[in-house]
């Protein structure tokens, strides 16, 4: 669900008083409310801010919180600009959060209402020691591969974590022929069309996916004897296509205080609460951003100052299952044959020139005028991913 109607959720159920009757998801008091998404790090680049306004649940579109003026200031006189671009805020110049310094966000919006967020300071320094891909069975029943982050503080004073990870794997077009298929359309628009075969772009055999961690992904050692991190922050499935050749993962790590890891925390509770209608009513989840024109006007988010550091691996399938067969692929590859002809019942010739045309179909091979495809994506892995390999890719 949208960050924006997340929260959008807490407000309803604080006006109204319990959601336990059944109810047509459509908005009939609506309270709008300022959304904030700020997280500075000590790593030195353009800094983002995403401010958006809460959503009815009817609405398709994040609606963007624009024109206003943003700005980071902190304890030793410096002010870091952020100016509109592409839906966010960026900082107009590169910057970090350093060691022991304070900072405090400031939000001015359009409308003539000002906010700031309570000062805070940088988390613990702690990086990632090491990245692991193991093959593990998850809840005693579904095998697959548990990514592992690891990491101790001798130091004992960096004890919240946050995760986010960006996923990148190889794919192979299982039913890849080294000719395609081409319609040719008939010298008149009352002839039939005909079938060319040539040369089929090897760039269309092998393409590369990717995806971003959307879950909050939380872990702590408070409870643990030594503070020593060592945490599956990825599950994927042994029946996952996207670990069937080589993938990659690129690990991000949080330090945060223990006030901004209550926060998400709480925000992960109520994201992961399994419904809207739960009987989970936690109300309004307060941050620490006000509004100080109007201190009742209600404002989402946490500004958030955690050090960050990151890692990748990657593996192959083989390294992990050697001997073992492939995931399924993407989609269900079954050949569909067509008798390219068009008059007579066993004809089907018009749906073989539609199905070639729309690149719904890939051609594999033909006996005289019976077709044999399969659907599009497998033959043609560009129907539904990029065949321009990332630029930090290693084979």
């Amino acid at each position: 669900m949208p960050f924006n109607k997340i929260f959008f959720f807490l407000l309803t159920c604080f006006i109204i008083n319990g959601c336990t009757e059944p109810y047509i998801l459509e908005t009939n008091t609506y309270e709008e409310a300022l959304v904030v998404e700020a997280t500075i790090t000590n790593e030195l680049k353009k800094q983002e801010i995403t401010l958006t306004k809460t959503s009815r649940f009817e609405d398709k579109e994040t609606k963007v919180e624009s024109g206003a003026n943003v700005f980071i200031a902190d304890n030793a006189g410096n002010q870091y600009d952020f100016e509109e671009e592409d839906g966010k805020y960026v900082s107009t110049v590169d910057f970090q959060a350093v060691p022991g310094r304070e900072y405090k966000l400031s939000i001015n919006t359009k409308d003539g209402r000002s906010f700031q967020s309570s000062i805070e300071k940088l988390a613990p320094i702690n990086p990632i020691q090491d990245l692991k891909a193991f093959v593990e069975t998850k809840d005693d029943t579904l095998r697959g591969v548990a990514i592992h982050v690891y990491n101790y503080d001798p130091t004992n004073n960096a004890k919240y974590y946050r995760y986010k990870f960006e996923e990148s794997y190889k794919i192979v077009s299982p039913n890849w022929t080294s000719l395609t298929a081409n319609v040719i359309p008939g010298p008149t628009p009352e002839s039939d069309p005909s079938i060319q075969l040539s040369p089929n772009p090897i760039n269309t055999r092998v393409c590369y996916g990717a995806k971003n961690s959307t879950d909050i992904i939380l872990t702590s050692t408070t409870e643990l004897n030594e503070n020593q991190v060592d945490f599956p922050v990825r599950f994927i499935s042994d029946q996952n296509y996207i670990i069937s050749h080589r993938y990659s993962i690129l690990v991000y790590q949080y330090v945060e205080n223990l006030a901004a890891y209550t926060y998400y925390k709480t925000l992960k509770k109520i994201s992961d609460s399994g419904t809207l209608l739960s009987p989970l009513q936690p109300g309004f989840l307060y941050g620490n951003i006000t509004c100080t024109t109007n201190p009742g006007d209600k404002v989402i988010g946490y500004f958030d100052v955690a050090s960050i550091t990151s890692k990748r691996i990657f593996f192959n399938y083989v390294d992990l299952f050697p001997n073992e067969s492939l995931p399924p692929y993407y989609t269900k590859c079954e050949q569909i044959n067509f008798l390219f002809c068009f008059i007579g019942l066993e004809c089907n010739g018009e749906d073989l020139v539609y199905g070639l045309t729309q690149k719904t179909l890939t051609y594999f091979r033909n006996e005289g005028i019976v077709y044999h495809t399969y659907p599009a994506p497998c033959g043609d892995c560009t129907t539904f991913a990029s065949n321009v390999k990332p630029p930090f890719w290693i084979d």
